[in-house]
């Protein structure tokens, strides 16, 4: 019976993955995403463990790659737990600052960053770019990045500037920067399935199907809202990620009793408690 359960989790779960476009879930992405979205970044062994059962993963197996994480630097062992190492805490910074509105005023002027290195190993470009992505730039040509100046520009960027785009079209460049049509369908697929989720997480069954399909569609938007390049008003085409992030709030909110109630009925006792809620390895 169990066996038949887990593997009708994970049958939805591999659906809803499909549907919000994310990759298959190992026991290291899960520890990552229910660590990027915790706030402090830290659980303890029992309640990471007791988590990826919830996808089927045994506990050996998530101890095993508990352990490979902090081998390559991406967790810390402290206090009978883990939390996230230092290079992934820029990453949740950057999803938590993707779930704020951006601010309603824009005095019309650009961030423009280039690289100014002649050479760079692939490792490097591969980081800077998704360092750029992160900070909600656009890639205007092979390391020139630019966006509107209405939100903070990263610290430590090899050139930064400001300033007016003083001729061309700033509506057409934003089209340039960003595929907004696409942006804009995938925010409408991922309110639906977070309308259906706040359902399923709402219907208050002591059963926890419902968590699995929650994560990923939570780990989905939250990735969605990291790289959501936060547009003033005036450039904004929809009102899209507005209703996204309200919705996120909502369901998350959901997810974080259901997940409390989960914890508390196998007896894991996470203190500080924090806010949980799926981020995205």
């Amino acid at each position: 019976m169990l066996h038949s359960a887990i593997v009708a989790i994970n049958n939805r779960v591999l659906e809803v993955t499909d549907i919000v476009g994310l990759r298959p879930l190992t026991a290291r992405s899960i520890v990552l995403s229910i660590l990027l979205g915790s706030r402090p970044p830290q659980l303890p062994v029992a309640a990471l463990v007791e988590f990826t059962t919830l996808f089927g993963i045994a506990a050996g197996a998530c101890r095993t790659a508990l352990s490979r994480m902090v081998a390559h630097g991406e967790l810390e062992s402290v206090d009978g737990g883990y939390r996230l190492g230092p290079s992934l805490l820029e990453r949740q910074y950057q999803q938590q600052m993707g779930r704020s509105a951006p601010s309603d005023s824009w005095d019309g002027t650009w961030w423009f960053s280039t690289v100014v290195a002649d050479r760079r190993t692939v490792a490097e470009r591969r980081l800077h770019r998704d360092r750029m992505s992160g900070a909600r730039f656009g890639e205007l040509r092979p390391d020139t990045w630019l966006r509107p100046a209405n939100v903070p520009a990263p610290t430590g960027l090899p050139l930064l500037t400001r300033g007016p785009i003083v001729s061309g079209d700033e509506i057409e460049l934003v089209h340039r920067l960003w595929d907004l049509d696409d942006l804009d369908r995938r925010a409408e697929a991922l309110i639906q399935q977070l309308n259906l989720t706040g359902s399923e997480l709402r219907a208050g069954a002591e059963i926890d199907d419902a968590l699995p399909t929650a994560f990923v569609v939570l780990a989905a938007t939250l990735r969605h809202l990291r790289t959501e390049p936060q547009l003033p008003a005036s450039l904004a085409p929809t009102a899209g990620p507005a209703r996204l992030r309200a919705l996120y709030t909502e369901v998350e909110r959901s997810f974080q009793e259901r997940l409390a109630g989960f914890f508390g009925r196998r007896d894991v006792t996470v203190l500080p408690a924090p806010g949980w809620s799926p981020g995205l390895a």
